[in-house]
């Protein structure tokens, strides 16, 4: 994939403002496009649009294909008449600055409910019904697994009654027709998602925005897609993983990174030419014009950990299924517009696949070493950024990394014009495109900070305060932007 020379900000939907408590597909989202569109940005990145999972984490979703139902705007879904004001009542006094996913949960499935009510009592669109049809492969099986997970009390699927847990066929009969309400409840949330991003998506395409979507390498291991495909991972005859995923020790953990995603059989996807991967690749490609793939190094070889231990030390590295596996995706899909995420412990070996496949790689600001700011390297099939969400903010790393090394507070530096530098290292490199984070264009410390890998707390909940995007701001990265030709008129 060829890159054009652009740049971008890497900004997840839930972190928009919003007077909701969480940022979703409603008003903000199209005044953030036309942010970008006065300040000459042409690429908005996000993370995973998925589900949140364990620690309200888009990376460890129930699904590999549901969208996030917290990202409903109530304001649309008002404008269509199944919301009044009265029914959205008073809202709470949510913070500013981060989400406080329970209290936002709780709010918005309230609101949620009473939406499909409305909408359940009316004639169902040929709209509605034909987006049923056209993804029933994966939405009969996310909408039962969520129906069963409340029915449950919350539990993972392998503690369900063993009938249901291990699908047979009079149990899921069963349960369709005792869950059926709310089976219905969740085809509802995700036709109203497919609705309000496409139509976001539309937009900020017509104001020539691309959107970057995120694949991540691994599910959950409480998810819909191993519940319904468990011989496509690496699971025993009682349902549980015998290995799980993760990182060996790197720049961002001691001890590496314990996931506990199962990992794929991957012999066992081949014989259908990896159709579950085609599936994912060619649905997401309907909410993204490209996709970042998260952990690119885990289909050369990935860290595998035996299922059981506290830390990621004692795993060992296994061959992935490699070229031959993106090759068989492009014989049916065509070209990837594919970011590889080749960050962490990577090998000649990795960089030959990401090479053979003709994917740009990563770089990232905050990786290199001093001296190696300034030296340019000459690739330009490379997306840079100056961090990514696994990263502290730009301010919050100077700090730790230069201020206290290099300077000292007296030593008359304006952080805020410090950060600027930073970010023009950035776009003025032969990098074809330049990415980032919208913490950094705001110079935020590291209270913004998106995710800290290896914990659990605290993470995923940053938002921008209403007017933080400023006319001064929009000119200053559009003057930016222009200066390094890294926009033109469509």
């Amino acid at each position: 994939m060829k890159l054009d020379r652009a740049s971008g900000i890497l900004l997840h939907p839930t972190s928009l403002s919003s007077k909701y408590g969480i940022g979703d597909m409603g008003p903000e989202a199209y005044k953030f496009i036309d942010f970008l569109k006065r300040s000459k940005q042409r690429l908005w990145q996000v993370l995973p649009l998925n589900p949140v999972g364990y620690g309200w984490s888009p990376y460890q979703s129930p699904s590999a294909f549901a969208g996030n139902h917290l990202l409903l705007s109530i304001d649309i879904l008002r404008e269509e008449g199944l919301l009044t004001a009265e029914d959205i009542g008073s809202i709470p006094p949510f913070p500013e600055d981060m989400v406080q996913f329970p209290l936002v949960a709780e709010f918005k499935d309230r609101l949620l409910r009473k939406a499909f009510a409305k909408f359940n009592t009316g004639e169902k669109s040929p709209a509605y019904e034909a987006f049923r049809e056209e993804n029933a492969y994966w939405l009969e099986d996310f909408v039962l697994f969520m129906a069963l997970r409340r029915h449950f009390g919350g539990l993972a699927w392998n503690s369900w009654k063993r009938a249901i847990a291990f699908r047979e066929k009079e149990a899921i009969l069963y349960y369709q027709k005792n869950l059926h309400e709310e089976i219905a409840y969740h085809c509802f949330l995700q036709f109203k998602f497919f609705k309000q991003w496409t139509d976001l998506k539309r937009y900020a395409n017509a104001q020539g925005i691309k959107i970057i979507g995120d694949l991540p390498i691994f599910i959950s291991y409480d998810s819909s897609d191993t519940w319904a495909n468990p011989r496509l991972f690496a699971l025993d005859d009682r349902g549980n993983p015998v290995k799980v995923a993760g990182v060996p020790p790197d720049y961002f953990s001691e001890t590496g990174q314990l996931w506990g995603n199962p990992h794929y059989d991957w012999a066992e996807m081949e014989k259908d030419d990896y159709q579950w991967w085609r599936k994912r690749f060619e649905y997401l490609l309907k909410l993204a014009d490209f996709v970042r793939v998260d952990h690119f190094r885990g289909f050369e070889a990935y860290w595998e950990i035996p299922a059981g231990e506290s830390t990621a030390v004692n795993g060992r590295w296994v061959k992935g299924p490699g070229e031959k596996f993106f090759f068989t995706i492009r014989r049916y899909l065509g070209e990837l517009p594919v970011i590889a995420e080749d960050l962490g412990v990577i090998t000649p070996e990795v960089v030959e696949l990401k090479e053979k496949c003709g994917f740009p790689g990563m770089k990232v600001l905050q990786f290199l070493a001093e001296e190696e700011l300034e030296r340019e390297s000459g690739e330009e099939e490379i997306v840079y950024y100056t961090g990514t969400h696994d990263n502290d903010t730009l301010l919050g790393w100077y700090r730790k990394k230069i201020l206290s090394q290099l300077d000292s507070p007296e030593s008359g530096h304006n952080e805020e014009e410090k950060c600027w530098e930073y970010i023009e290292l950035v776009f003025c490199s032969r990098a074809k495109w330049a990415i980032v984070p919208l913490q950094d264009v705001l110079c935020l410390d590291n209270e913004a900070r998106m995710n800290t890998p290896g914990t659990v707390d605290g993470n995923w909940q940053w938002r921008f305060r209403e007017g933080a995007l400023t006319s001064g701001l929009e000119k200053r990265l559009a003057l930016l932007t222009l200066k390094y030709q890294r926009y033109r008129e469509r």
